[in-house]
């Protein structure tokens, strides 16, 4: 009787997940939308949904200036510039350093043509064409650069959002505009703000940087300072994870992480960002670089007499800002080709506690199930990056599902402490927690776990 009984439970929340599942597609959207407004003097756009404001400047290079989710700012915009520009013409060389996120070409330097020099040209600073895409269930707007002569290269991106989640789409196509064969890797450039949210006049101590080191490594340490001091006191390897704790001092390091992501997370207010590209398994990164991490702040330098000190600590010229860089492989364009690398970004929540990456979300305290008598006890942290329903798949000992139970609604500007308990069938060995979104899709595991005996609840 007590295993009808179970059955009959098991089958009860059966039902109520479905019922969970026909409330979630039918929970309102917001259509998102797409306006132009003025953005610290210059001329913009903004595309929003429930949850995201993006904020595009053409004229700076197609440049995507600013990212809030849930009223968070993420990208640094330098004050310096603020409603101003300065032509490719008028930098006569120099670099202008607006801020926000862009393409670049890889590899950089000043050798030949087949180096980047990083100069204001036409691709980083020129003005490109905004054009609507779509506007309807998904908002899309495209971003045409100029050619730009001395790299071969004419850039076009495509940014979209939905309306059912955060999540945030990048389309970077390379054309050859030449009459010749070149090549170059893509490279994503994000700007992340490292001022102290309560005193801009310092920076943030408690800003996280994360990804996957390899475990072939081609890279002594997993990792490579390219630039700054080789023992950098922000960077540091434990559980599989290349760690920055940012630090006010220059430096750039490179990571062949095969993952496919990187994580920044801010403690002192719990919000994160994953970005997320597709790796590509034996093809030549630049350097062997498939991440890079740049920060900025002063650097080690000699001066005229050969004596050590630091270069400027003026904000002013040295603000605080880091770059996370998601590299392409270095690709061969012929006469009009083109290629394509698709990044995505996902906005959520977490802190120091950060563990990982999933499909789902992020992980901060892993799941773990313990059994007391009849229930099963689930805990962890995470922040997940679709708005639905978490949802514990049960599995018996010759690994068949033994059931299927709804735990809580979960929101991407929220984070997630679990503490549930569900009562399980004695056979029950193994757990996991899916994110259920409001579609009814499953966006994949948060956690899977075997279950432990409490022995503190005997």
């Amino acid at each position: 009787m007590k295993s009808c009984g179970l059955k009959a439970a098991l089958a009860l929340s059966a039902v109520a997940s479905i019922a969970s599942a026909q409330s979630s597609i039918s929970a309102p959207h917001s259509a998102c939308q797409i306006r132009p407004v003025v953005f610290d003097g210059w001329q913009a756009q903004e595309v929003t949904n429930d949850w995201l404001r993006l904020t595009f400047v053409p004229q700076l290079g197609g440049r995507l200036m600013q990212v809030s989710f849930n009223g968070h700012p993420y990208l640094f915009v330098n004050p310096q510039y603020k409603g101003k520009y300065v032509s490719p013409a008028e930098a006569a060389g120099r670099w202008i350093n607006y801020g926000g996120d862009k393409i670049w070409p890889l590899p950089e330097g000043n050798d030949d043509e087949q180096h980047w020099a990083g100069a204001s040209t036409e691709l980083d600073d020129g003005p490109y064409v905004f054009t609507i895409v779509s506007q309807k269930e998904k908002c899309t707007v495209r971003l045409e650069g100029p050619p730009d002569p001395p790299t071969g290269l004419q850039y076009t991106r495509e940014i979209s959002i939905g309306t059912d989640s955060p999540e945030i789409f990048f389309h970077a196509i390379t054309r050859n505009f030449t009459g010749h064969p070149i090549a170059w890797s893509v490279q994503s450039v994000s700007q992340y703000d490292l001022s102290d949210a309560k005193d801009a006049s310092q920076y943030n101590h408690d800003f996280w940087a994360f990804t996957p080191v390899n475990p072939h490594s081609a890279y002594l340490t997993g990792y490579h300072p390219r630039d700054g001091l080789a023992n950098d006191p922000s960077y540091s390897v434990r559980d599989g994870l290349f760690r920055i704790n940012w630090r006010y001092l220059e430096g750039e390091v490179w990571i062949d992480s095969t993952a496919g992501w990187l994580a920044l997370v801010d403690n002192s207010n719990h919000y994160a960002m994953v970005e997320k590209n597709n790796y590509v398994e034996g093809a030549p990164y630049p350097g062997k670089a498939s991440v890079i991490f740049y920060k900025n702040g002063p650097a080690v330098e000699l001066d005229a007499r050969g004596e050590p000190h630091l270069s400027s600590k003026s904000l002013e010229q040295t603000p605080y800002y880091m770059e996370a860089e998601l590299n392409s492989p270095m690709v061969a364009l012929g006469p009009g080709e083109i290629y394509a690398m698709d990044t995505s970004w996902f906005p959520s929540r977490m802190g120091r506690d950060f563990h990982t990456v999933t499909d789902a979300g992020l992980v901060g305290q892993p799941l773990v199930a313990t059994r007391d008598g009849e229930n099963i006890n689930l805990s962890g942290s995470f922040g997940v990056f679709f708005p639905g329903e978490l949802e514990a798949h049960l599995y018996g000992k010759g690994g068949a599902e033994r059931g299927r139970v709804p735990i809580q609604s979960v929101n991407p500007q929220d984070e997630v402490a679990l503490y549930h308990v569900i009562a399980a069938v004695k056979d029950v060995v193994r757990v996991s927690v899916h994110l259920i979104d409001r579609s009814a899709v499953d966006r994949g595991a948060l956690g899977e776990v075997f279950v432990t005996t409490d022995h503190g609840g005997r």
